[in-house]
């Protein structure tokens, strides 16, 4: 016989809980008949018995039918789901006593006291028969490893129940919580212990698995963290809960979940305005940057996209994933093809520009100044004369911190192409820049690398035991960068509050600990060419704030744009072109290995 055969479908479902329904109804009813009569029914008492089973069960049916109760998984039987039968049972046999008292002359001998005692044992048996599944289940995952429950809302509740339901192999046996209120309450047979108690469980119940089941800041999250690690909690997991809230599933608690900055001034709102129902053309969409801005702008209700990439491997895969818009052309170009460029700009006429193309890797730069220069200079010029000629109503520039005060090539190129853009003659595009730091799980970020030497059993390399960076979720930083541009007017360069900067070897041997290496050690192989040991402050006193407090906005550096124009020819035909970076951004000390 298939396989598929016994695979669970609704119908399937449906028709094994009506038969099953039918017979213990059947067994009820006799049963009833039974212990009213002591085990010794009267036999005239058979001849109404059939066409009142008949009349019972069939009201049965359809109140269970009318509560839902045939649409209810096995597995996923609650008190809510008993409530219902309860009430299903309270409805059929109303019905029922309503049935006999209008034709009750046909239907008698009955007893009147079988309905009660049949209500009382049905209810039983079909409720036992639903929890059963539960029982087997809950009992089955008691030998998986015991984990304590962190935080004791519906959602907690909820991963309670998924680990307890499902063939899991971690097996809650308590919840930890820090109100007060809720200490000492049982939610779902599970007890509820304060942090003070965190040694008695692990003591108990040989605990050495948390789930996170509680909204938390980074900051919070952090101090639990340590909590837990001191306590001797080997495996820490977080709940990621999907939006219909039907299913649950838990996820390793990342260094990503700890750096996280969680703006509180998000203004989806002003985003949705600034990108519903526009053209927006998205330059470097293949790269770590420009993927999330995809998606978000895809959030936000853009009318349709263009997405730019000269990477024929980013492409293909952007290719794979937006199979399903017709609203998203996707391009194979580089922004140094004037020609190709063009053509895509008069073909879409774009409302916005989301310029993110650029090399961004400080050591590759530091080996390939002239090409970077093109690249990230040219490029950005190109991207944004041609907004300027097909009237664009906005044109977003993604730079970086490494733009202030440079001290390596890529700074110094993604600085130029600020000036370019507060200083180009823009008539109706409105040109902004947005300036920010590194950009956690991006393709030059450390976590992959660090992720990596780990696996492979170290060491972790760290350039410098003092070197510390500015980080940001790649989400949160795309989503204040749309924010910031839906503020501009032309000519800004908006900067993005990173918080407090972040020692490297700090990191490292937090991911050390995230993923239970003691034996993976650090190494200190020196500053990088190019490579700062602290990176500049974004925010100065200079800086004026917005209506938002994660986004500022630097005074307009002014500049003579055709100087500017003539000294970019000069550097794409020169060998020295530090010496050149240098004339336009004096500022700049090269620090070369």
């Amino acid at each position: 016989m298939s396989v598929s055969f016994f695979r669970p479908t609704l119908v399937k479902r449906f028709l094994f809980f009506v038969l099953a329904d039918v017979v213990l109804s059947l067994i009820t009813f006799y049963l009833s008949y039974d212990l009213r009569f002591n085990f010794e029914i009267p036999s005239e008492f058979f001849d109404a018995f059939l066409p009142l089973f008949i009349i019972l069960v069939s009201l049965k049916i359809g109140s269970l039918y009318f509560f839902n109760i045939y649409s209810i998984p096995w597995r996923y039987f609650s008190l809510d789901s008993l409530e219902k039968i309860v009430k299903a049972h309270i409805g059929a046999y109303f019905l029922f006593l309503a049935v006999f008292s209008i034709g009750g002359d046909y239907l008698e001998p009955f007893p009147r006291s079988v309905i009660v005692i049949d209500a009382f044992l049905s209810l039983v048996f079909l409720g036992l028969l639903r929890i059963s599944k539960r029982f087997f289940l809950e009992s089955r995952n008691k030998t998986g490893s015991t984990a304590i429950i962190i935080g004791t809302d519906r959602d907690a509740e909820i991963v309670a129940r998924y680990l307890s339901n499902h063939n899991s192999d971690i097996y809650p046996v308590a919840f930890i919580e820090d109100d007060p209120n809720r200490i000492g309450s049982t939610i779902f047979n599970l007890r509820v212990f304060g942090f003070e108690h965190l040694a008695q469980l692990i003591g108990e119940y040989g605990v050495h698995t948390a789930v996170i089941a509680k909204e938390l800041e980074p900051k919070k999250l952090n101090e639990l963290f340590n909590i837990l690690k001191l306590a001797g909690i080997e495996n820490i997991k977080m709940v990621s809960i999907f939006k219909d809230g039907a299913k649950e599933k838990l996820k390793e608690l990342s260094i990503e979940d700890l750096l996280a900055r969680k703006p509180k001034d998000l203004d989806k709102k002003a985003i949705d305005n600034f990108i519903s129902n526009k053209t927006v053309l998205i330059t470097g969409a293949g790269g770590s940057i420009g993927r999330e801005l995809v998606k978000q702008v895809i959030n936000h209700g853009a009318l349709s996209l263009i997405l730019v990439d000269n990477s024929e491997v980013s492409i293909y895969n952007l290719s794979n994933q937006y199979t399903t818009h017709n609203n998203i052309t996707i391009k194979l170009a580089s922004v140094l093809d004037l020609k190709t460029m063009e053509e895509i700009f008069k073909n879409h006429k774009p409302d916005i520009v989301l310029h993110a193309a650029a090399f961004k890797h400080v050591p590759i730069v530091e080996e390939n100044p002239l090409y970077a220069c093109e690249n990230n200079i040219i490029g950005t010029k190109n991207a944004i004369d041609l907004a300027v000629k097909y009237k664009a109503e906005k044109f977003v520039l993604i730079s970086t911190d490494k733009a202030v005060r440079p001290t390596n090539i890529m700074g110094a190129t993604k600085r130029v192409c600020e000036l370019y853009a507060g200083n180009i003659e823009s008539n109706e595009t409105k040109i902004v820049s947005v300036r920010f730091g590194n950009v956690l799980g991006s393709s030059g970020s450390v976590v992959p690398r660090f992720k990596e030497q780990i696996e492979q059993g170290g060491p972790i390399t760290v350039t410098h035991p003092e070197v510390t960076r500015f980080f940001m979720l790649v989400n949160e930083a795309c989503q204040l960068v749309l924010q910031a541009a839906s503020l501009g007017e032309g000519g800004e360069i908006f900067i993005l509050d990173m918080g407090k900067p972040v020692k490297i070897v700090d990191l490292a041997n937090k991911m050390i600990q995230i993923y239970n290496k003691p034996e993976v050690g650090i190494e200190f192989v020196g500053l990088r060419s190019g490579e700062k040991l602290y990176e500049e402050l974004l925010i100065d006193e200079n800086d004026r704030k917005t209506e938002y407090e994660s986004i500022f906005v630097a005074p307009k550096s002014e500049y003579n744009i055709q100087q500017l124009k003539e000294q970019i020819e000069r550097l794409l035909t020169t060998k020295e072109e530090v010496k050149v970076l240098q004339e336009i951004i004096p500022e700049f000390t090269h620090q070369p290995r």
